[in-house]
């Protein structure tokens, strides 16, 4: 009987973390003023765009990350000005350690100036990605 009792736990426990990350990946997350950083286009080895850039961690065998690539490439064919670079987590360690990466696909959206304005840990939402480069917009405008 006891075996049953640890097996639900273990149901309940799944269920509750797997919700837990149902609602939480895929947020875009503004980055607070006292941690933005510069991305040098140097290092990225690709140009920024004229008023934002999609940066995307990625690896080759994260599923999330083929559906976020696919997010980003049609919200970039829908904005000009717009730019989107996928950089590989396992062969850019320098980067990961740089920018906190935990895990794939995280974005970082950055302004035209280079500046780390928002991060998206997990796939890629397009309403939520649309929503924060809308903010980004209002942002450069004012």
């Amino acid at each position: 009987m006891t075996g049953v009792w640890i097996a639900l736990a273990a149901l309940a426990l799944a269920l509750v973390f797997g919700g837990y990350r149902r609602i939480t990946d895929g947020r875009i997350r503004a980055v607070a003023t006292s941690r933005q950083a510069r991305v040098d286009p140097g290092r990225l080895g690709a140009a920024l765009g004229r008023d934002a850039t999609f940066v995307q961690f990625s690896a080759t065998v994260c599923a999330p990350c083929r559906s976020t690539h696919r997010v980003l490439s049609d919200v970039v064919t829908e904005r000009p000005g717009v730019t989107h670079i996928d950089v590989d987590a396992e062969t850019r360690l320098d980067l990961v350690e740089e920018f906190g990466i935990l895990r794939t696909p995280t974005v970082l959206l950055l302004d035209s100036d280079g500046i780390v304005r928002h991060r998206i840990v997990g796939a890629a939402r397009k309403d939520e990605v649309l929503n924060a480069l809308g903010r980004l917009s209002a942002r450069s405008a004012a």
